[in-house]
């Protein structure tokens, strides 16, 4: 086994480690981009349309429609659009969109945990098989013959495979683990802003002052 490349140095298993590497690198991209535009205008639009609700229901919504990209703003539109609902069914329209939302919430997640799973035993799969490459050059009959050096640096190049393995796996558990602690924080977020939503609700019920927006 000869060093240089890193195909050579991790044996056949480097190529869809690089491709494991490639894909976990593209979706964390595309997850960062998600949560920074879903964190930076959810708080500004949830203010707004709380404030405007309590003076102005039309204009709530109108905002409401404006922000349809961001998935709390469906979800109270899921409750708002309803004609003159009870407090049960405006609960219920928010918990169903509130469910619908979850996989977008959760995208890519299980393409992360088979990342995570796979690579270091894609890495281990490699060791093993530089190892049995080595040591199949080990002439035990002939030690004269043996060449030592040679299957000490294949030993060496075997472990590199391992190595990457891990660091892939690595890689992706932390941001895995990012996304993950975000989407339980929007989660407890959305519970708390519709549950707010709701009590507005059943106010202006109580008062007789339900408007509600057309479809």
């Amino acid at each position: 086994m000869q060093t240089g490349s890193v195909y050579t140095l991790g044996g056949w298993v480097t190529l869809p480690l690089l491709g494991f590497s490639v894909l976990a690198v593209t979706l964390i991209l595309e997850r960062m981009l998600f949560w920074s535009r879903l964190l930076r205008r959810q708080k500004r639009l949830v203010r707004e349309v709380f404030e405007l609700y309590r003076h102005d229901p039309w204009s709530a919504f109108a905002r409401l429609k404006q922000n349809a990209d961001l998935p709390l703003a469906r979800i109270f539109l899921a409750a708002l659009v309803l004609e003159q609902p009870t407090p049960d069914e405006f609960r219920l329209a928010l918990e169903s969109a509130a469910q619908a939302e979850l996989p977008l919430l959760k995208r890519f997640s299980t393409v992360f945990e088979t990342i995570i799973s796979v690579a270091p035993l894609l890495g281990l799969l490699g060791t093993i098989l530089g190892l049995i490459g080595s040591f199949s050059a080990l002439n035990v009959g002939d030690p004269a013959s043996s060449n030592a050096v040679g299957v000490t640096g294949g030993i060496s190049d075997a472990l590199y495979s391992t190595a990457l393995g891990l660091i892939v796996a690595i890689f992706t558990l932390l941001f895995a683990n990012l996304f993950r602690g975000l989407y339980l924080r929007q989660i407890a977020l959305i519970q708390e802003y519709g549950g707010q939503l709701e009590l507005l609700y059943r106010r202006d019920r109580e008062r007789g002052d339900v408007p509600y927006a057309p479809t």
